[in-house]
């Protein structure tokens, strides 16, 4: 899965699960001060994500995510980590 395919993942998600329009959803776009997400809904997110990788989101992996693109630069590590050692 490429950045572009997770991107639009995201936006998929935003838009159904947290009445976000897609339009405001860019990859500059903060988490926090920009899309008006908070720390439960973040969690949300990560559930929401899962799928996408295939196992268990750490947590950890995103801490220090603040904008969308950092959140689609951390799901592409994984899937591509699960790629290489596949």
């Amino acid at each position: 899965m490429n950045k572009q395919e997770i991107f639009e993942h995201i936006v998929r998600i935003l838009d159904e699960n947290f009445s976000i329009e897609a339009a405001r959803v860019t990859p500059e776009a903060r988490l926090y001060d920009d899309l008006d997400i908070d720390s439960i809904d973040a969690v949300d997110l990560i559930v929401q994500l899962k799928p996408l990788v295939g196992k268990r989101l750490n947590a950890e992996a995103f801490k220090s995510v603040r904008t969308v693109q950092d959140v689609v630069d951390a799901l592409h590590k994984l899937v591509n980590e699960d790629q290489q050692t596949a």
